[in-house]
C-alpha cells in the first residue's frame, strides 16, 4: 500500500495536445495509472474549471462529459472556434496538486476565394489586374495563380482579422489576342483543407481583325470549279465580308457566288484572271487580303499534266548523271587495263617463239617504262 501511495503522489496526468478544424469537436482526454479515487479536473486558457470529476463547473451547452472515471476524465468541446484555442490543463488533486497542459489548436478554415478587378471585355493592349482574396484562414493560406494549366506568380498580401487572416495574390499584365479565351485559375491551399479551393476567371479580349485568303487550286485551269475563303481572326468576329476584283465589283455574279466567308467560281476561265479582294471590319479595326488568280490553259500544260512534266525533267537530269558516271568509270578502269597488259607483255612482242617471249617478260624489267603502254 506504501508503494502504490509512492506512486500515487509522484505520478502526473498524461494529456495529448489536439489539433481540430473551427466548427468540429474536440476530445480532451486527461488521465492518470493510479489512483485512489483522487479527483481529477479540467479547466480552460483562462483557468475557469469546465468539470470537477463528473460535475460540471462552466455553464457552455458546447461541453460536454465523456467519460468520467478515477483514473480518466474525457471531455468534448462542440462546435469549436478560433476563440477556444489555448493551454487547457489537467490536474490531479494529491498533495501537492499535479498539473500537465494540452494545447487545444484551431485551424481557421479559409472562405472560397474570390477574383476582382476584371472586367469583361479588355481591350488588346489594356493592363489588366486580376486579385483573389480569401479570409478567415488560420494560420494563413497560400494563394497559387494558373494560367491555363500552366503556374504564374503572384503578389501576396497577408492582414490579420482577429485570429485569422486575410490573404490576397494579385496578377497584373498586358492583355493581347492570346489571352482571349485564357483561364486564370486561383488556387488557395491550407492545412485545413483536403483539396484546394479554386475559382476561374475566362478572359474575354476584343482586338482588331486580321484576314487571309485560302483557295481550293494550287494550278486553277479553265472550267474547273474554284473556292476562295477569306479566313478572318478577330474579337468581335470580323463581318461582313466584302469580296472585290481588280478594285471594283464582281463582274460575274452568275458564276461567282458568295457566301459568307466564300466566294465560289463554278466553272473558270481566262476573264476570271485578276486580283481578288477580301475585306471585313469590327469596332476596333478593319483588314484585307488579296488573292492573284492566274487561270491556265489545260492543253497548254500538257497531256498528263504539269506534275509529269516535271516527273520526267527529273529522269532525264538523273538519267544524265547516271551516263556520265558510267562513262568516268570506265576511263579509269581502261587506264588501269591497260597498264596491266603493258606489263604482261614486255620484251615478248620480238620473240621469235612463246618460250622466247615468257623468258623476255620476266627477264625485261629494267625496260619496263619504255614499254609501258597509256590508253587516254
Amino acid at each position: 500500500n506504501t508503494a502504490i501511495y509512492s506512486c500515487i503522489q509522484g505520478q502526473y496526468p498524461i494529456t495529448q495536445n489536439v489539433t481540430v478544424v473551427e466548427g468540429a469537436t474536440a476530445n480532451m482526454t486527461c488521465r492518470v495509472d493510479y489512483n485512489d479515487n483522487t479527483s481529477l479536473q479540467w479547466s480552460n486558457p483562462a483557468q475557469q474549471t469546465l468539470f470537477f470529476g463528473d460535475k460540471k463547473a462552466l455553464r457552455d451547452h458546447r461541453i460536454e462529459l465523456v467519460r468520467a472515471s478515477s483514473q480518466e476524465l474525457t471531455i468534448r468541446i462542440n462546435d469549436v472556434s478560433l476563440s477556444d484555442e489555448g493551454l487547457y490543463t489537467c490536474s490531479l488533486f494529491t498533495m501537492p496538486v499535479r498539473t500537465t497542459k494540452a494545447f487545444l489548436t484551431v485551424l481557421g478554415v479559409p472562405g472560397r476565394p474570390e477574383i476582382t478587378g476584371f472586367t469583361k471585355p479588355a481591350m488588346e493592349g489594356d493592363v489588366v489586374t486580376l486579385t483573389c482574396t480569401t479570409s478567415g484562414s488560420k494560420p494563413a493560406a497560400t494563394i497559387r495563380w494558373f494560367r491555363n494549366d500552366k503556374e504564374v506568380q503572384g503578389t501576396k498580401e497577408v492582414n490579420a482579422t482577429g485570429k485569422s487572416f486575410t490573404v490576397r495574390s494579385s496578377l497584373q499584365f498586358q492583355v493581347d489576342k492570346r489571352d482571349d479565351g485564357v483561364a486564370y485559375t486561383c488556387s488557395v491551399e491550407h492545412v485545413s483543407l483536403s483539396k484546394p479551393y479554386m475559382t476561374t476567371e475566362v478572359l474575354e479580349v476584343h482586338y482588331a481583325p486580321h484576314l487571309e485568303i485560302t483557295h481550293s487550286l494550287i494550278i486553277p485551269q479553265e472550267g474547273q470549279y474554284f473556292k476562295l475563303e477569306c479566313v478572318s481572326i478577330g474579337n468581335p468576329i470580323p463581318e461582313p465580308v466584302e469580296w472585290s476584283k481588280d478594285g471594283g465589283e464582281l463582274p460575274d455574279i452568275e458564276r461567282m457566288i458568295v457566301e459568307g466567308r466564300e466566294l465560289t467560281i463554278t466553272t473558270l476561265n481566262k476573264t476570271d484572271n485578276g486580283t481578288y479582294r477580301c475585306e471585313a471590319s469590327n469596332h476596333l479595326g478593319s483588314s484585307s487580303a488579296e488573292y492573284i488568280l492566274f487561270v491556265y490553259d489545260p492543253n497548254a500544260l500538257g497531256q498528263h499534266g504539269p506534275d509529269h512534266a516535271l516527273i520526267g525533267g527529273v529522269v532525264a537530269v538523273v538519267v544524265f548523271i547516271t551516263l556520265c558516271l558510267i562513262i568516268v568509270l570506265g576511263r579509269y578502269l581502261a587506264r588501269h587495263k591497260g597498264t596491266y597488259l603493258t606489263h604482261e607483255a614486255k620484251g615478248a612482242e620480238d620473240a621469235p617463239d612463246a618460250d622466247t617471249a615468257i623468258i623476255n617478260a620476266e627477264g625485261n624489267h629494267v625496260h619496263a617504262e619504255e614499254k609501258k603502254e597509256y590508253f587516254i
